[in-house]
């Protein structure tokens, strides 16, 4: 972001605005994150401020200051509608392909004649705000919020509050600092973070240690089904809709279980296919170690993108279709 568009930005918020911020479907911690940091911060500026979310987020994430605040676009489609035709400018958040928030509320914003600022570190963003902050060098939007707040010349606002909602994205979308992208940048953000009062050790518990019986035993079972392919130093994980239901399956149960195939020694690349028999597709989480770009190759073969460690698609085929196209991929692009 050029030092004009943040003096352009600086003028927009000089006087009360009406701001919608938007996170991608399916909101995971820095997703949130950002959006309720970022909400907070303007709201000690008078405007008049709200996150609508395309759909329900997890659990785990539920205590995050003025989480229950947040309107739910696909649960509230008329008044959420209303507020993004009335919004003087819209944030968008951790994503920068409008189809991200889903096909209706896509259309909704392509209709918009406002604003639109975006701040997000995925490759290959679209063009559809006047405004963007844009890096991949960058391991979570929550960073890149607490960059673009100092920026604004707003640091004595990153209070309390703020800075809870900024340090859960960190730690969440780094892997509680352990992935590539967690920099000397990064340490030096959650120590000033720490200094505004996180209490990081109740965050880590709030974050990872409220399981529910049922989420570990489906653990268990995501764990019994992993099938590794050792010739390719790939790993995947299946869980059927049958399962899911079996163990009582709530939004963020799935969390985080495609990890577990990157700690097996000598394995580089995995994968979890999770059915979804709501929306008709198999979702689809990517991770890697090392070179191989998973974005890439999440956006050749199924529709999707992200990150070159970490990305996710799709599939419209059953799920033992898709894993066979999904092998069928492995053993083409290891012969070419």
């Amino acid at each position: 972001m050029t030092a004009n568009d943040i003096e352009a930005i600086k003028q927009l918020l000089a006087s009360p605005k009406k701001i919608a911020i938007i996170p991608h479907r399916n909101p995971d911690g820095d997703a949130m994150g950002s959006t309720l940091g970022l909400y907070h911060f303007l709201k000690q500026q008078n405007h008049e401020v709200t996150v609508i979310s395309p759909n329900e987020f997890p659990d785990f994430l539920a205590w995050l200051p003025d989480a229950e605040k947040t309107m739910i676009f696909e649960k509230d489609i008329q008044n959420s509608t209303e507020k993004l035709k009335q919004a003087d400018i819209v944030f968008t958040l951790d994503f920068n392909a409008l189809h991200r928030v889903g096909d209706f509320m896509a259309a909704t914003l392509e209709k918009l004649d406002t604003t639109f600022i975006m701040i997000d570190h995925h490759q290959l963003p679209d063009n559809y705000a006047k405004y963007t902050f844009s890096d991949t060098g960058f391991g979570s939007t929550c960073e890149m919020v607490y960059h673009f707040i100092h920026q604004l010349g707003g640091e004595n606002l990153i209070n309390k509050t703020v800075a809870t909602c900024i340090y859960t994205g960190i730690v969440t979308d780094s892997g509680s600092f352990r992935f590539p992208l967690t920099t000397s940048t990064t340490h030096r953000v959650v120590a000033d973070l720490l200094d505004k009062g996180v209490e990081n050790p109740k965050i880590h518990n709030l974050l990872f240690d409220t399981s529910s019986y049922n989420r570990l035993q489906l653990l268990g079972r995501a764990l019994q089904n992993m099938k590794l392919l050792p010739e390719y130093k790939t790993s995947y994980i299946t869980l059927s809709q049958a399962e899911l239901d079996q163990f009582g399956y709530v939004k963020g149960d799935t969390e985080g279980i495609v990890n577990y195939g990157l700690s097996l020694k000598g394995f580089d690349f995995t994968a979890i296919f999770i059915e979804n028999k709501e929306e008709g597709i198999i979702k689809i989480s990517f991770r890697s170690q090392g070179a191989f770009d998973v974005n890439q190759f999440a956006r050749n073969h199924f529709s999707g993108g992200g990150h070159i460690n970490a990305a996710g698609g799709k599939s419209s085929l059953p799920l033992d279709e898709t894993v066979k196209q999904f092998i069928a991929i492995l053993a083409a692009e290891k012969n070419n």
